[in-house]
This record gives C-alpha cells, structure tokens and sequence, in this order.
C-alpha cells in the first residue's frame, strides 16, 4: 500500500469505528440517560430517530458523491455526524436528544457507505476483501469496546462523553482525509430534491412500523403511496436522486433483494442472542456480548479472499454459496434450546458470520463493479440500504415473537424458526442473480 492511500484507508476506517461504535456504547448506558431526563416513556424514540433517518438518507449520500465527488460528500457527513454528537452531549430534554440523534443519523447515513464507495475507488477487486474485512473488523472491535467505554465514561466522567468521544476521532478523519484525491471525475448535474423529499417520507412512514406500537397499518399504507409516487416522479427525472434504470440491470437488482432477505433473516440476531444469555443461562453483560465477537471472526474470515473468489469464480457463485451457510447458521439457532451454552451459540454466530462475509463482501463488490462510475455510489448505497431496511423488519418482527412467547426461550425458538423460513427464501432468490457481463468503467481501481 503506498503512503498516498493508507492515511485515507486509516480516514475512513476510524470513522467506520465511530459510526458502529455509537449503537453499540447507546445500548449500554441508555437507561442511565433516560433516568437523569426523566422521560422514559421516549426511550424508543432515542434509537429510532437514528435509525429511520441513517437508513434513509444512505442512498441519497450515495448518489450525491455520483454528482459532487466522494471526499466532499464523506466530509460533509463526517462533519454533520460530529455536530449531532456535540448537540447530543449538551442536550438537557428527551426531545432535545431525540432531535440531536437524528442529526447525528444524517450524517452517519452517509459515513459507512461512502466509506465503502470511497475503498472501491482505491482498491482492486482482489484487494477489497481484505478492506471489507477490515471494516468488519471494526464492527466487531465496536462490539466488544462500545460497552467497556459506556460502563468506563459513565462511571468516571459522564454519559455525556459518549458523545464528545466523536470530536476528536472526527477531526482526525478530517485530518487524514484531506490527502485523498477523488478518483472519480464527477459529473455536475442538477439535484433531485423533490424526488429526495419523496423517498425520504415513503421510507420514513414504512420504518415507523418498526418503532409504533399502534396506527401501524396507516403508516405502511401511506408509506406505500408516497413510494409509488416516487417512483412516478423519478421516471419523469432527467437527473433523478435514484435512477431507476439501475434496476434494470438484472444481477444488481437480485443481489439487492438478496441482501433485504438475507438481513431480514439473520442480520439482527445480535439484538437477541445477548438477552437469551443473560436471562436464560445467566451469564454476564459482558460475556453475553462476547458471543459476537464469533460472527466478526467468521465473517473476517470468509471476505479476506473473497476478492481471489470473485476473479475465479465470478459473483454469482460466491453468493449462492454465502446463502447455503447462512441456511446452516439460520438452522444452528433455530434449534437452540435452554441448555445451548456459550461455545454453541458462539460457533453459530460464526457459521452466519462467515456466510455475512462472503455473502454481503460479494454484493458490495458486485454492486460497485456491475455499474457505469457515474451510478457506482448510489448503486453501493442502495445495497447497503437494502441490509438496513431487512435488518430492521427482521429485528421487529423477531421482536413481536418474543414479545407474544411464554418464555424468553421460546420467544427464541420461534424469532430464528422464523429466521430460518426466511434464509430459505433469500437461498432461492440467489439462484436468480444472472451471470453479468461487467462494465468497463466499473472496473476502475487505484492502480499506483
């Protein structure tokens, strides 16, 4: 790697860490923040203002950096992320936090994708394995960090820190970034806002059905109207905010829908398997987040060769593949009982953390290189919105399971049966994804 690329590899990297570190430190020490704001009654709101507006604004980056260019695109969202977390530390109400998160999910919507559109820019298809296990890396770091700095910074200093934490570690991203060059030639065209107002309150609408306990029919209908307006007036767009001519390419669109139903099936299991630890066979905090750590490792390392697999085998092959164990892991859990211990979890979590890796590295790969350059953000984005969509309908839905059980154990059984019904699903749509003919100009690589 020569110098130029590895300050921004070290860039996007730290603000990978900080973007996946903040669900993990929130989960921690959010009883205590809503304690000292006295208004419990919003603590769902806390996490789902985030949530609604880093999943909708994620394609909206991705195109933004087609049209003005990677590094201006990730700075902005770097920068608007550090605002939110300066305004979050100072907030004095629920609703002032709740405001502030959202701004906070404005500029993290941008940070993991153009990360990842910024690393195919860089890197070669036999290289951007290893970058995505990089990443994946820090998800897990973030898994194992982000409760040990909650517990440290509440107990030492304040809950407020949690947030400061993010200014320093922004401004060194900014720092590092300044040595990237875009590699992409943007393309100066005009900007979509109505389309983008319209997607914005489609998606909005259908995701309050992951975060309201009632009315929850208005909202999908409603959202459901809005996405069909959209559609009508993106057609009718000379430069729309997401070209819907993109879908016509037969691989990305399969490997898009393979991705919701993947991340729909399993993606969300590590909101639950803690819980089952700690209630069920009485382990720690800790150690009940420790049993994810067995995903990282799995999904580290199927994507480091990847990329090898990839030149050899093409895309479809690895995805049908990533689907199959993704099968066995959905089947490991959906057998769970009361005595599964900890070794057999964590081996689960690795058999879905290897098939995540190979199959999700593939798609980003896939998605980058199937398109022209002038698509290749909003192409990258749009995958990684489908996993934020399926992962947040499979989080609820596990969610109503457990809800409606006798016991945490069966609630259990019943959130990864349904997990396994839907991993098969994602398996048949995989052997839909057509063998592509790639596209000169999505083959480009940082080749210095």
């Amino acid at each position: 790697m020569n110098g130029r690329r590895f300050p921004v590899l070290a860039s996007i990297v730290i603000a990978m860490l900080i973007a996946s570190m903040d669900s993990t430190i929130m989960n921690t020490t959010m009883p205590i923040i809503a304690k000292e704001l006295h208004e419990f009654n919003l603590y769902a709101w806390v996490f789902a203002s985030y949530m609604i507006i880093s999943t909708v604004t994620a394609p909206i980056y991705g195109r933004l950096s087609d049209i003005y260019g990677r590094k201006r695109v990730f700075g902005l969202s770097v920068i608007l992320f550090m605002l939110g977390s300066l305004l979050s530390g100072m907030a004095q109400t629920m609703v002032q936090l709740i405001i502030y998160r959202a701004l906070q999910g404005i500029g993290a919507g941008g940070i993991i994708p153009i990360a990842v559109v910024i690393a195919g820019d860089l890197f070669s298809v036999e290289q951007r394995g290893k970058i995505q296990a990089l990443f994946t890396s820090m998800w897990g770091l973030s898994a194992v960090l982000g409760p040990l700095l909650g517990s440290f910074l509440v107990s030492n200093a304040s809950w407020r820190w949690i947030f400061y934490i993010n200014i320093p570690l922004g401004i060194i991203t900014l720092a590092l970034l300044t040595r990237y060059k875009d590699v992409y030639t943007a393309h100066k065209v005009s900007v979509d806002y109505i389309g983008a107002a319209i997607f914005t309150v489609a998606i909005s609408l259908l995701l309050m059905d992951t975060v309201v306990s009632s009315h929850q029919l208005i909202f999908a209908i409603a959202g459901i109207v809005f996405l069909a307006l959209f559609v009508f007036y993106e057609r009718r767009q000379a430069s729309p905010v997401i070209p819907l001519s993109l879908f016509k390419n037969r691989t990305v669109s399969w490997i898009i829908i393979n991705t919701f139903l993947a991340c729909t099936a399993l993606f969300g299991t590590g909101s639950y398997l803690p819980l089952f630890l700690q209630k069920v066979t009485g382990d720690s905090l800790y150690v009940s987040g420790l049993v994810l750590v067995g995903s990282s490792a799995g999904w580290m390392l199927a994507a480091v060769p990847v990329g090898k697999w990839i030149m050899r085998f093409g895309y479809r092959l690895p995805i049908i593949a990533g689907n199959i164990v993704l099968v066995l892991g959905a089947l490991m859990l959906a057998l769970i009982t009361a005595e599964s211990g900890f070794w057999y979890l964590f081996a689960a979590m690795f058999v879905q953390g290897f098939a995540y890796g190979l199959l999700l590295t593939t798609a980003v790969i896939a998605c980058q290189q199937l398109v022209e350059a002038n698509q290749k953000g909003v192409s990258t984005s749009l995958q990684m919105f489908s996993r934020n969509l399926g992962t947040a309908i499979g989080v609820t839905i596990m969610g109503t399971f457990l809800i409606h059980a006798e016991t945490v154990v069966v609630g259990i059984q019943h959130l990864f049966q349904f997990g396994l019904v839907i991993s098969i699903a994602a398996l048949v749509s995989s052997f839909l994804v057509a063998r592509p003919v790639e596209t000169t100009a999505g083959a480009n690589s940082f080749a210095q």
